[in-house]
């Protein structure tokens, strides 16, 4: 599932290529198509994201998209290819300089048309974002402080977190050697404050990148340049392989619906 660096990301390229112009708004697949015709042709005022959560702004109404496991944007200049598959909502308009630009959304789990009103009742369920500059950490260690459920389990958790997802929940509490079984309310503010901090830095860097990197260069199977694909994370998708601190094998097992990855010896109980 895209974590909120994507997100955040796809706001920004979409509020770059279409905000402020009119769009002409269809749905292909026909799943969207009755709320398509209502804002079809209307000016783009905003592309925000929050967490997993994309919301587009045509005056009082709001598309709002959440991606899942499956969703996904595709974009590109000049006239749009013919629609095919499941095309379910596609943006063409004239773009900054003139020439079209369009984007393609498919297999999301939420594409609605909802009122500003319903779009702060989404806000208002979520936890702080760490990509948001006047997030509060502190609503989010409230929650934690307070719950007898695993860190690994509540760093999932949307309400408490938003936009983390599970390959930041790995890398984040291994680079802090933290096991994900430790109970919430064992976590301090003094563990949880590195924590938040390390999560803007990696989640601000995955915006940058577009994807994520997590391991520092001297942990790197490379030790010059950037981290490839088989050497940007520490835990994530390597069970059986060596921890690249200390050599033991990597977990894993299902926690929250999701496989859960961590090393045995650095992140000891």
């Amino acid at each position: 599932m895209p974590e909120g660096h994507t997100l955040f990301r796809l706001a920004r390229e979409q509020q770059a290529a279409f905000a402020g112009r009119e769009v002409h708004v269809t749905s292909p697949q026909g799943r969207f198509a009755g709320q398509a015709e209502l804002i079809d042709g209307r000016v783009l005022d905003e592309v925000t994201s929050y967490g997993k959560h994309l919301f587009a702004s045509f005056g009082p109404d709001v598309v709002h998209v959440h991606l899942g496991l499956y969703g996904k944007f595709t974009a590109g200049t000049g006239l749009p290819p013919a629609p095919r598959g499941a095309l379910r909502m596609r943006w063409e308009g004239p773009g900054e300089d003139g020439e079209g630009v369009w984007t393609d959304l498919r297999g999301a789990t939420a594409c609605e048309l909802i009122t500003d009103g319903e779009a702060r009742l989404i806000l208002d369920r979520l936890g702080p974002d760490p990509l948001r500059k006047r997030s509060d950490p502190g609503k989010a260690f409230a929650r934690i402080s307070r719950s007898r459920t695993a860190i690994g389990a509540l760093l999932m958790d949307q309400a408490v977190l938003a936009g983390v997802g599970n390959v930041y929940r790995a890398e984040l509490l291994f680079r802090h050697r933290m096991s994900p079984f430790r109970l919430g309310r064992d976590v301090d503010a003094d563990t949880w404050a590195p924590m938040w901090a390390d999560l803007v830095t990696l989640m601000r860097a995955g915006v940058r990148a577009g994807r994520i990197v997590t391991t520092r260069p001297e942990d790197r199977d490379r030790r010059r340049g950037a981290a490839g694909r088989t050497d940007a994370h520490y835990v994530y998708r390597r069970t059986g392989q060596p921890c690249r601190v200390c050599g033991t094998e990597v977990r894993t097992e299902v926690m929250v619906g999701r496989n859960l990855f961590w090393c045995p010896t650095c992140q000891a109980v």
